[in-house]
């Protein structure tokens, strides 16, 4: 069983579950007080506005206890992921370097962007192929992602990068940068490559009545 972790204000739990559904996966909502089932098979820590951002997006969140259960299941390599306000609790919680912070338009963004497959060989992009060109809807206000110079090169020596912001035609540029992420960055690998932060929504890319099914290719690492 996949646990959607449920914090006060997540609103993309339900999202997660209809997704995960659609590509075969049993996934039910685990309030965060409640701590993960005995049956955890995988992880995902949904988006919305846990805390309503208090203090930073994500980070009364990632001092929650179940954050503990959360780290210890993926340092026994329980596959992990963070979308959106999921992304910024995993960063603040410690699961992947770098942060999240204020739009470069210092407003909030919802609208559909194009990503480039930039590591084909991890269970979260296994169903594409390197340079594939894929869209997913954004919809935050703190989505750039931040991180020193020394440790974005590390994390491009690595491949730990999933995915880069682009242009339809793949073309890696800062109009296409919707936020002003350092590098384009839009999705990144842990230590181990069983936990991803992303920030576009996948699950929001999953079934045809969205308008789109590019984000299943990521939910099947969890089938």
């Amino acid at each position: 069983m996949i646990a959607v972790v449920r914090f006060g204000g997540s609103n993309c739990d339900r999202d997660a579950v209809r997704a995960l559904d659609a590509v075969g996966v049993d996934a039910e909502i685990v309030w965060h007080e409640d701590g993960l089932p005995a049956d955890t098979e995988g992880i995902v820590i949904p988006g919305g506005f846990s805390y309503g951002d208090y203090l930073r997006a994500g980070a009364m969140a990632a001092r929650s206890p179940v954050m503990d259960d959360v780290r210890d299941a993926a340092e026994s390599g329980t596959p992990v992921l963070g979308i959106c306000n999921g992304a910024q609790i995993g960063c603040e919680g410690g699961l992947t370097p770098g942060a999240f912070t204020t739009n470069r338009s210092a407003r909030f963004q919802c609208e559909h962007v194009h990503l480039r497959v930039e590591n084909a060989d991890t269970p979260w992009t296994r169903a594409y192929e390197v340079g594939d060109v894929v869209e997913f809807p954004i919809a935050h206000g703190e989505g750039r992602f931040e991180i020193p110079d020394a440790e974005l090169e590390s994390l491009e020596n690595e491949n730990r990068i999933l995915f880069r912001y682009c242009d339809a035609d793949g073309n890696i540029t800062d109009e296409a940068n919707p936020n002003g992420s350092k590098g384009n960055v839009a999705g990144i690998v842990g230590d181990a490559e069983t936990v991803a932060v992303m920030m576009p929504h996948p699950e929001r890319a999953a079934l045809p009545l969205l308008g789109g099914t590019d984000g299943r290719g990521v939910l099947k690492a969890f089938a």
